[in-house]
């Protein structure tokens, strides 16, 4: 992959998320899935429009889609060449009511390794963009994770608390290893927020691939670092949940890590 496909990504995913997304912002109707969590309509036809420019574009390339069926996914996952993993609206809930965080998320899988991360913010106008081994970029610009400037416990620090163990949640509530935390509701714009140094900390206790996949490797990329709760890597190619401890800043991630009392695999 190169920066020419990058730019192809950029014209598929911008045009759409600014026809699809962005008329819908705060009024549509949604529904709920079995899992719990809702859908809209602009996120199956997000996802319709990026299936079809995606298999016109690369066809050698499967697609495992958020809105697919997990049959459908896990089948993409086999694909010799290699599989697109997208999420057509990280961030549904904010979407639907109103609140100005969500994004459209596509990452390239070849041999079970991230190559390309895109994410693509249509209400600030921000692509966030990786290549394996090449660096992240924001908007073409470099994208560099940079040193913590502040004490280790004077960080923000972005938590969704609800999907933590309850045990640690509670013990985050009443140690308060940082100054202040934060909780947005898009995954896809949590990793590429702390690529661009805008919080310290990322902690979350469970992610699907279509969460992950791309932001993780913009972080990486970017000069970040990352582990799950289990102590191995956060992306290791598998259909699974992931949980995630992230930092822009090697220091505070060790301190992190021993916080945690993590074993790192």
């Amino acid at each position: 992959m190169t920066l020419s496909n990058l730019k192809q990504l950029e014209a598929i995913v911008k045009p759409a998320a600014h026809d699809i997304l962005v008329p819908g912002f705060g009024k549509l109707e949604y529904t709920h899935k079995a899992d719990g969590s809702i859908i809209t309509a602009a996120d199956k036809a997000m996802q319709s429009h990026l299936v079809t420019e995606l298999q016109k574009t690369w066809p050698d390339y499967a697609i495992l889609g958020e809105e697919m069926t997990e049959e459908e996914q896990r089948a993409a996952m086999t694909n010799s060449a290699g599989y697109w993993c997208i999420d057509p609206l990280d961030g549904t809930n904010n979407y639907a009511t109103g609140m100005p965080f969500f994004a459209v998320s596509i990452a390239l899988i070849v041999n079970k390794q991230q190559v390309l991360g895109f994410i693509y913010d249509p209400l600030r106008e921000e692509v966030f963009t990786a290549i394996k081994g090449e660096g992240a970029a924001l908007n073409g610009n470099l994208l560099k994770c940079m040193p913590n400037k502040t004490e280790v416990d004077s960080v923000i620090a972005e938590i969704d608390l609800k999907r933590l163990p309850k045990d640690l949640s509670i013990r985050l509530v009443n140690e308060e290893p940082f100054s202040s935390q934060r909780n947005i509701g898009s995954s896809a714009l949590d990793w590429c927020w702390l690529a661009a140094c805008r919080y310290n900390v990322y902690l979350h206790g469970g992610q699907r691939p279509w969460d992950y996949a791309a932001g993780n490797l913009i972080l990486h990329e970017a000069g970040g670092f990352s582990v799950s709760l289990d102590g191995d890597a956060v992306f290791r190619g598998e259909y699974e949940d992931r949980s995630v401890l992230a930092s822009k800043d090697t220091v505070l991630f060790d301190y992190w890590k021993k916080w945690l009392d993590l074993t790192i695999v």
